[in-house]
């Protein structure tokens, strides 16, 4: 099969030849990668760099890096792969970045996008923990003019994913009763039951709709290597609690607790706090002050909440620590993520073409902007606007991003500053 592209997107013989049947297809590479692996890691390591504000935030820097700005992929694609990412455990924004890579320059670019975003974040945090000690949450001005940015960003992809994924009244209402169950019953399996219900509402009153799965997409990625990410991923689950009562390692310790931690997130990295904390604390591996100066110093750098991790194994009392105990504990807390996203991607690509799956799409896209609104007022609305200068900064933050089309990282830096400024 030949995939041409003009002008960074797919000629009509992209789509023709995505549609049609190929009784063997989902069992091997599908498609040509169109990028390199060197083009994935600069585009992912400048958002590693310039990515503030959370999970939510991510997922608006993405879309306009991604899908606005580099035309890698269409909107309706981006939207199935946020609704794949918030199904899944782990750490949402990453195995988003991890699914673009792959789609543009295979499943070497999935690492190199993970490697890109992950690195600016881990390696500042590691530095931190090796040099600043405990450091107060309180004392980076940054941080509040880095959550209002984070207003405006979100609200740009809130209000430009409504318009494509939630156009008519059947999904504009869909993403409302979302956005009310996500604020009314702020559980963690929230997000995933209106996840569930939006798509089976979408599989029942959806399916008059045209089609509209967007371009065909072929995931580079042969099923049995997908069957394989799963078995791995089960079997560290079950087999490091045992290695590690077997051997009494303390580096299988720390790979386990990272592991774990990183596997039973939903919602978003903000919830792997407590489970970290469960690990971290109670044995004596960092203070209760460290642990929360280390989570306030990785709401203060772009990237993942998920480096939070390096920040603790950097920190760590018992050996491993410093270099050593970040790498263990980074590569254990993202690996879950990585063999979710690498075990579910070959499915994905085929079942988002069939006309049942498209239905139930449409509607799960529109529980998703639902609680992409939802994020919007709680927590980045609430956490963010606390004064009138506060919804002034955002405001201009957002004439910037969507009337002035000014690039994210500058509006970044701008708010920063002037957060310090109003401080």
């Amino acid at each position: 099969m030949t995939i041409r592209q003009r002008n960074g997107t797919s000629t009509s013989d992209d789509v023709e030849a995505s549609t049609a049947p190929e009784t063997s297809a989902a069992e091997q590479p599908e498609s040509v990668p169109r990028g390199s692996v060197l083009e994935v890691f600069l585009v992912a390591g400048r958002l590693g760099l310039t990515s503030f504000g959370g999970p939510i935030a991510h997922l608006a820097y993405f879309r306009d890096e991604y899908v606005v700005k580099r035309r890698w992929l269409d909107e309706k694609s981006y939207a199935d792969l946020v609704a794949l990412c918030q199904f899944l455990p782990g750490a949402a924004s990453s195995k988003l970045g991890m699914s673009i890579g792959i789609l543009r320059a295979g499943p070497v670019g999935g690492l190199f996008a993970w490697l890109g975003f992950t690195l600016p974040s881990a390696i500042a945090l590691t530095i931190a923990a090796l040099t600043l000690g405990s450091v107060g949450v309180d004392t980076v001005d940054l941080l509040h003019g880095l959550k209002v940015v984070a207003v405006a960003v979100v609200a740009q992809a809130v209000w430009g994913m409504a318009r494509n994924l939630a156009p008519d009244r059947p999904r504009a209402t869909i993403a409302a009763l979302s956005t009310a169950a996500v604020l009314l019953l702020p559980v963690q399996i929230g997000q995933i039951t209106v996840i569930v219900l939006a798509g089976l509402v979408g599989w029942r009153l959806l399916r008059s709709q045209g089609a509209d799965a967007g371009p065909g997409l072929r995931v580079p990625i042969p099923r049995w290597f997908g069957i394989a990410c799963w078995v791995a991923l089960i079997g560290l689950l079950i087999g490091l609690p045992l290695a590690r009562t077997a051997f009494g390692s303390q580096t299988l310790a720390l790979f386990d607790s990272a592991y774990r931690s990183g596997a039973l997130v939903f919602g978003g990295g903000h919830v792997v706090l407590p489970l970290l904390q469960a690990e971290m604390v109670p044995t004596g591996w960092v203070g209760q002050d460290q642990f929360l100066a280390g989570y306030g110093l990785a709401q203060a750098v772009p990237g993942p909440l998920f480096t939070f991790g390096a920040y603790l194994g950097a920190a760590m009392g018992p050996a491993p620590h410093g270099v050593i105990g970040a790498t263990i504990a980074l590569v254990a807390i993202f690996l879950p993520s990585m063999l979710l996203t690498y075990g579910a991607l070959p499915w994905w690509g085929v079942l988002r073409t069939r006309p049942a799956a498209q239905a139930a799409l449409r509607g799960i896209n529109a529980g998703v902007v639902g609680i992409l609104l939802a994020a919007l007022y709680n927590p980045v609305w609430t956490s963010a606007i606390l004064r009138p200068i506060d919804f002034v900064i955002a405001m201009c933050a957002f004439l910037l991003l969507t009337v002035w089309r000014c690039p994210p990282w500058i509006v970044v830096l701008l708010a920063g500053v002037a957060g310090m400024v109003v401080a």
